[in-house]
Formats: structure tokens, sequence, C-alpha cells
């Protein structure tokens, strides 16, 4: 172990702390970490060959894998440390949460992939089959999966809506009313409730069409079978209505914090020059607020996409599918019908639909903000 370190005359005045490790400490470490991580693919691979029926080798249950991504781990740190030195303890405080995210993110969407290919139903005693890209072909042709990304634009779109109601509700809490206080916290009421909880409260007590108060108000404004589920058209802007009810407040709070932050002296400026209020709004205070609308719009989007609860409840995806999103259609793929394999399929699917769309969102968001500023 002699040659470990160079010795203490030989070290440059400007050398960082790996350059004094030896070069054979050095090859130790990049060995030993290239060991561990060629054994651990060895035992993933024979093991996705064994269960997917390709080769006879392999391990009736995957705890040897576990064991392996073990010992990676510690071999992994250990050569840090060979090759990096110091450099390489600190890494350490790092390695606990790089592996706690490979197994419990990684890995679980790699697995979801390897499920996605194949045929597997749990009311079925036949068990989990590889058949390959069999459950893409069948989501491409599926109409009512069509049908749920149909909505989900739908339902992103009316965004757009939310983020104006948002806005006005941000102008008026941010005006010297009246009880400014107590309206601020009436307006949050319902970002402090539960979807499941809104949804019974309002989907299924309010807007009952028999004994509804909702429904009884409409029957006086002239409307003889308000239905508010019945109809497909109907039903989405129902869902919209209960969806947009529930998080127009986690909007709302965002801008109002943009707007009391905002510089006193800039509006004051611009009625001195003789704007008034909607010259100042669109030419002062809009553009001002843009990053902060920008933020608000792309989470409402993001929590948009996840829309599922609200849906379940209230419609179970019905009329004939009409109000369905993409996780409530996943969610009675799997509950429904015990397809595990062709609804892990639509996932994956709408888990790459969503990465795409949200880098794009945020590269446009960046350069129109850039620009605009």
């Amino acid at each position: 172990m002699a040659d470990q370190t160079l010795p203490t005359d030989a070290w440059p005045a400007n050398a960082a702390p790996s350059d004094l490790i030896s070069p054979g400490r050095k090859r130790l470490g990049r060995a030993l970490m290239a060991a561990a991580t060629l054994g651990l693919l060895a035992v993933i691979a024979v093991q996705i060959l064994y269960k997917t029926e390709v080769d006879t080798i392999g391990f009736e249950t995957w705890r040897p894998v576990v064991y392996a991504y073990v010992l990676w781990g510690i071999a992994l740190g250990v050569g840090q440390v060979l090759t990096r030195g110091e450099d390489g303890q600190r890494a350490l405080f790092l390695l606990p949460a790089l592996l706690f995210t490979i197994a419990m993110v990684i890995f679980p969407t790699l697995f979801g992939f390897y499920i996605a290919l194949t045929d597997w139903n749990l009311s079925s005693f036949s068990g989990r089959k590889f058949n390959g890209l069999d459950n893409f072909w069948q989501m491409l042709a599926d109409p009512y999966y069509r049908n749920a990304l149909f909505n989900m634009v739908l339902y992103v779109l009316a965004v757009l809506v939310e983020y104006v109601i948002a806005f006005g509700l941000a102008l008026l809490l941010n005006a010297q009313i009246r009880a400014r206080k107590f309206f601020r916290v009436v307006f949050l009421m319902p970002l402090m409730l539960s979807p499941v909880a809104v949804s019974w409260m309002i989907g299924k007590s309010l807007m009952e069409y028999r004994f509804g108060p909702a429904a009884a108000l409409a029957r006086q404004l002239g409307w003889e079978n308000p239905a508010f589920f019945s109809n497909p058209i109907t039903a989405r802007i129902s869902i919209m209505v209960l969806d947009a009810w529930t998080f127009i407040p986690f909007m709302m709070i965002m801008l109002l914090a943009g707007l009391q932050a905002m510089s006193r002296e800039v509006l004051e400026a611009a009625r001195v020059d003789g704007a008034n209020a909607w010259q100042t709004f669109w030419q002062v205070t809009f553009p001002l607020m843009l990053p902060v609308s920008v933020t608000a719009i792309i989470l409402r989007i993001i929590f948009k996409l996840k829309l599922a609860d609200i849906i379940i409840t209230v419609t179970s995806g019905g009329p004939g599918g009409a109000t369905d999103s993409v996780s409530s259609f996943i969610y009675r793929e799997y509950r429904d019908r015990s397809n595990v394999g062709y609804g892990t399929m639509l996932a994956m699917a709408y888990l790459i639909i969503i990465i795409v769309f949200v880098t794009w969102l945020l590269k446009f968001a960046n350069r129109f903000v850039r620009n605009v500023n």
C-alpha cells in the first residue's frame, strides 16, 4: 500500500486532490467499479431472459438482482474513494440518494416497460406471458384511449380560462376592499378540500339531477332535465368546473403573491404619466407578472395532466367514456378489467407523452418570457 500516494516533495503546488493519488490506485478503483457494473448488468440480463422464457438459466425470484445491486452500490462507493480520494469521500454522502433514486424511480420505470410487453391479466390463470408489441398495437387501435387523449387536450386548454379567473380574483384581493382578509380565506377554502370530498359534496350532492340544489335552480331557469352528467358535452364541462373550482385558488394565491411583491413605485409612475386603469394593467402589471403567470400555468397544467380522482368519483369516465382522462381510463383498465400488461403499456405511453410535452412547454415558456422582456 506504499504506492497509493505520491511522495510529499513530488506534489505540485497547484495539484488537485485526485492528482495526488497513484495511477495504480486509480486503476484498481476503476476496475472494481467496472467489474461490479458488468456483474450487475449480467445478473439483470440473465433474469430478464429467464423471465421472458428466452433462456432456461435464471433465478426463480428477483432476490439475486437485489443482492447484486447492493454489492454494486458498495463497490461504487469504494471505487469512488480509491479513484478520487477526498472528493470520493464527499461523493459518498450523495451515494445513498443516487441508489435510492435508481431503486425507487429508474428501476420501477424500466420494470414497467417490461410489464408493458407482457400479456398479464390478474383474472387469468395462465399468469404473465411475454407478447412483444401486441399491447402497443392494441393501444393504437383503442378508440377509448384516443378519446381520453382528446379529453386531456380539452382539459389542458381549460387552464387558460382558469388563469383568467384566477388573475381577476388576485387583482380583486390585492385591491383595497373591505374584508379583504376574510375573502382571501374564503377563496382558499376549495384548495383545502380533497378532490374526492369536492366530488361528493358538489358532483354527487349539489349537482344531483333529482334533488340537488343546482338541478332545482336549473329547472326554475327553464332546463327541463338538468342532468349534468348524462350528456357528453355537459358532463365534460361539469368535470372542468369541478376541477377548476378546486384548483383556481392555487393559481390565485401564486398570482396574488406576485402582485404583492410588485413595486408600487412603478404603478405610481404609470399613473403620473396619465395611464388609466386598463393601460396600467396591460402595459405594466401584466408584463411584470408574466414570469409568475407562466409558472402558475405550467404547474397547473402538470396537476391537470394527473386529473383522475374527480372523474372516477363522479362519472367513472361516463357517459360512454366521454369524460375519461388518461389517468382515469388507465385506472379503470386496472380495476375493472384487471389487465395489468395493457394498462401498463397505456401508462408508459402516457409517461412519454407527458415528458415530451412538458419539456417542450418549458422551452416554449422560457423563450416566450425572454422575448417579451
